[in-house]
């Protein structure tokens, strides 16, 4: 294995620890013995220690989240099928691993691990979009990322004390939340098509004759 796998086998190893032991070094320690890696090993993967555990835990969902939607036809869903496929989709990874995410949230929420909070944040949503088949450069780029990731924060709360069969509840609640959002950018685009059509008042200036 490279580095990049040794990281994520160490992260799945040690997740049913994390609920007990939090984001700390017992449980990795324990699970990078558990794969027959010592604690200098650790030390090489893991060099800024539990920020780069809950970092580590974040991308492993993302990329997890990315192998279920390969194996689904996401071609014949539209945008926001699409986009909600791959947030139930985390979710359903992350599913046995609540008590996990919940200690990393409570982390991120520290004023010395917001940075690090809103790069995980970023990364997630743009995995989503880049999956969904987004290919925005212009200003829609940022607008969308942004919008998701206040429904991605939202639900993913939502979900930690959903108890609902199957997250039913869950899945609701971020249907209503992309539903919300996603007329956000059709009313800008109506505004500037609007806007367009005004005259502009700068021509019905006419410049000061000179005396």
């Amino acid at each position: 294995m490279d580095d990049a796998a040794r990281r994520r086998a160490i992260i799945e190893a040690m997740l049913p620890d994390v609920a007990f032991d939090g984001w700390s070094r017992t449980p990795i320690i324990a699970a990078a013995s558990s794969l027959g890696l010592d604690e200098a090993a650790v030390g090489v993967l893991f060099p800024g220690g539990t920020r780069d555990m809950v970092a580590g835990f974040s991308r492993w969902a993302d990329d997890r989240m990315l192998d279920a939607l390969a194996r689904q036809d996401l071609a014949a869903l539209k945008v926001r099928e699409r986009v909600a496929a791959a947030l139930r989709a985390r979710l359903a990874v992350l599913a046995p691993h609540r008590e996990a995410v919940r200690r990393a949230l409570t982390l991120l929420a520290l004023p010395q691990y917001l940075g690090l909070g809103l790069r995980l944040l970023y990364h997630t949503v743009d995995a989503v979009w880049r999956a969904a088949g987004d290919t925005a450069t212009d200003f829609n780029f940022y607008t969308k990322r942004g919008l998701l990731a206040g429904v991605h924060a939202a639900t993913t709360l939502y979900w930690l004390d959903d108890r609902s069969p199957g997250s039913e509840a869950t899945h609701a609640f971020l249907d209503r939340r992309l539903a919300d959002v996603m007329t956000i950018p059709r009313l800008a685009a109506r505004l500037r098509e609007s806007a367009d059509r005004l005259p502009n008042p700068l021509r019905l200036v006419r410049p000061a004759r000179r005396s």
